[in-house]
């Protein structure tokens, strides 16, 4: 089942334009959270798939144990070794928070691990970005964490889950979903009983939901909406990927997610666009605009390489997999420098 041409359209009015008009930063600022001693493929997948998507700037924020390999992977890369061991989260929010402030979206979980330090500043961290209005993707082991304390990320309307099919089965165990809910219908579910964020369940197939029952005064501050607004909706994303599953395309996806969430925070500030699509909405559309891109890009690079598919090999298909689904017309793709009229 195709994706609904009224949701394709409003991904497409949250897209940045390439006309001149926008200056660096406006295509979005974003924040990878993840990077400890054994950890850097992650946090490098999300971070430089935000940038291969269209992202203006990427930042990983890691540990000191991750900084150089992760540098080393690419000079497009901000990093940030801020995560130290022997520092207290308190002792990093000065740095931490002010770091933030400069971004549009933070996606924690790449590579974060379990080690209790980081598992500490990434609470830390979340914290922060609602504090600050930010848009957030949890991936990995950030599920893990809230999956420990629902508390962290229950009612924040301006996030973006994206767990894979283990990490689905512990959260729904967590929230005490009836097993015995269709599969199908499990997402919108687990959306509703973590207070209306929106869930991105991967597999053979992604559905996408949000679920949020109507705003009390205190969620409609909190999440930037009108009191007792509501949502319910569930979107499915069917169009082919590779047939080969590689480790990181999960990073791909959470930096292509995070990306799009990017874009909207830009847009709802009135960075560009006509201010014709609500806040409320910008998870749900950055959630599906994530999934055909990574799922195309994966097609793309396995028509190439087979079997023998590594992750590495989907970047540069992401470019070409967002113009296929986005880029009609668009400027730049596919066309000589000459035959360009800017």
């Amino acid at each position: 089942m195709p994706v609904p041409k009224n949701i394709l359209n409003q991904i497409k009015a949250i897209i940045p334009p390439l006309n001149g008009s926008l200056h660096k930063g406006q295509s979005g600022r974003v924040g990878v959270l993840g990077g400890a001693m054994d950890y850097t493929g992650a946090p490098f997948f999300a971070s430089i798939s935000a940038l291969r998507i269209g992202a203006d700037l990427s930042h990983v924020i890691c540990s000191p144990t991750a900084a150089n390999a992760i540098k080393s992977y690419s000079p497009d890369l901000i990093v940030h070794p801020i995560l130290r061991e022997d520092q207290t989260p308190e002792a990093v929010r000065p740095t931490l928070s002010s770091l933030l402030s400069r971004l549009h979206v933070l996606i924690v979980g790449p590579g974060l691990g379990r080690e209790e330090y980081m598992q500490n500043f990434a609470k830390l961290a979340v914290n922060i970005a609602k504090e600050q209005g930010m848009y957030l993707v949890l991936d990995a082991d950030a599920l893990w964490m809230a999956g420990q304390d629902l508390s962290i990320i229950h009612g924040y309307r301006r996030a973006v889950l994206t767990p894979n099919v283990m990490e689905f089965k512990r959260l729904s165990e967590n929230l005490k979903i009836d097993p015995s809910i269709p599969a199908e219908e499990r997402a919108m579910h687990v959306s509703r009983a973590l207070g209306g964020v929106t869930v991105l369940e991967k597999g053979a197939h992604d559905i996408i939901c949000t679920n949020t029952g109507k705003a009390s005064k205190e969620e409609a501050q909190l999440n930037k909406i009108a009191e007792d607004e509501s949502a319910e909706e569930r979107v499915v994303v069917d169009v082919p990927g590779g047939l080969k599953r590689c480790g990181g395309q999960g990073d791909i996806l959470s930096g292509s997610v995070g990306t799009m969430l990017a874009w909207g925070k830009c847009f709802e500030e009135g960075g560009f666009g006509d201010g014709s699509v609500p806040p409320s909405r910008i998870p749900l559309l950055a959630a599906v605009g994530g999934s055909l891109v990574t799922r195309t890009a994966s097609r793309r690079a396995f028509s190439k390489q087979g079997r023998g598919l590594v992750t590495q090999d989907m970047l540069p298909e992401i470019g070409g997999a967002f113009a296929e689904i986005f880029g009609e017309g668009e400027k730049g793709w596919g066309v000589s420098t000459k035959d360009q009229k800017l």
